[in-house]
């Protein structure tokens, strides 16, 4: 096949059409494995982008999902994800105690192993700690250079990401050999909306003999610590609600907490005020952070600091409180209000009604 895509390549050159031929062929032959998160039974939202990703290399792209983990809730997810979207071609799924957790060694010797029996022409993950995580050792393994935190596909291997803490975008071009691993910013793609009911994928499971007993590598897993909270997920929340150094302390972010509950927002926190012990780093918003992209993104005490835009520029609507009238953050800002957040923050309180 390789020898007629060549040939065929040189006749086009001597007509002038070799290139767009090159590019057809090029697309004929795109298929990708886009590595899936699930909870509770059903694909996470930062997958379901994934594959929104996916859609976007080629309208005729084959598609399969690799789900990894262990129990009902595994195959509810792969039932879910059968029926995610009409491009799927199959679920691939990897029953084991080994991916019940989101360890890099295992995970990376399955997608290792399912990458030499695919023979994929691009691996697609979510730009998450697991992802960020996971792609780089499989790229190791693989001998190729993954492209990180992807923000825009124009085609199946030019790709848009952001640099300089997104004050710049830059547009790459993939040269190297398939497949073309990539990480994608899940804020950037739109997940579809309506689920296919009359497509159902197949689901196949994956051969898992490669696995070993020094699969898990140096590490193992200890324990997960969350928030025990209503509040919606932060990355994926349609309003967040944001404390920077300037509520002072843990205690006054209660404040944003209790505006959170009436908005039904989510709590973010820039990393000045995670690192001065405010609150957890998980609602760290910025560069090194969680990437957020919400319809309304509220700033309190925020000073603006380029690495904290990186986090949030894509919201729809921005809106901050800060008392110095020239924060950065009121740059970027639909609304500004210049003055002390806490008489703003108790006028919001006394105003805004209980969510029901």
């Amino acid at each position: 096949m390789a020898a007629m895509v060549v040939g065929a390549l040189r006749r086009g050159t001597a007509t002038g059409g070799g290139s767009r031929f090159f590019a057809q062929s090029l697309r004929r032959f795109v298929n990708t494995l886009v590595v899936v998160e699930h909870e509770g039974g059903f694909v996470k939202p930062s997958s379901l982008s994934a594959l929104a990703a996916a859609e976007a290399i080629g309208k005729d792209n084959r598609v399969s999902l690799l789900l990894g983990g262990s129990g009902p809730g595994l195959h509810k997810a792969a039932g879910h994800a059968a029926s995610s979207h009409p491009l799927v071609s199959e679920v691939l799924v990897a029953d084991s105690d080994a991916f019940a957790h989101p360890l890099a060694e295992p995970w990376a010797e399955l997608l290792h192993s399912v990458q030499q029996k695919g023979g994929y022409s691009h691996v697609i993950a979510s730009s998450t700690s697991f992802g960020k995580n996971l792609l780089p050792r499989v790229a190791a393994l693989l001998d190729v250079s993954p492209v990180t935190d992807v923000t825009s596909i124009s085609e199946p291997r030019v790709f848009v990401r952001p640099i300089y803490a997104g004050n710049a975008l830059c547009t790459v071009r993939y040269t190297g050999e398939d497949p073309c691993m990539m990480s994608i910013r899940s804020t950037s793609f739109s997940p579809t909306e309506a689920m296919s009911e009359t497509k159902v994928a197949p689901i196949t499971q994956v051969d898992l003999s490669f696995l070993s007993e020094g699969s898990s590598g140096k590490s193992a897993w200890v324990n997960l610590k969350s928030q025990d909270t209503e509040r919606p997920d932060l990355s994926n929340a349609r309003v967040v609600v944001t404390g920077g150094r300037g509520l002072k302390s843990a205690e006054n972010f209660k404040l944003l907490e209790q505006l959170a509950e009436k908005l039904g927002a989510a709590v973010g926190a820039t990393r000045a005020a995670v690192d001065a012990g405010f609150v957890p780093n998980e609602l760290q918003v910025g560069q090194t952070g969680k990437i957020v992209a919400p319809e309304l993104y509220m700033a309190f005490g925020v000073s603006g600091a380029i690495q904290h835009l990186a986090g949030m520029r894509d919201s729809k609507v921005i809106a901050a409180v800060n008392k110095d009238a020239d924060a950065p953050i009121f740059q970027v800002a639909d609304y500004g209000i210049v003055a002390d957040l806490f008489e703003v923050l108790d006028e919001l309180l006394k105003k805004l009604p209980d969510k029901k």
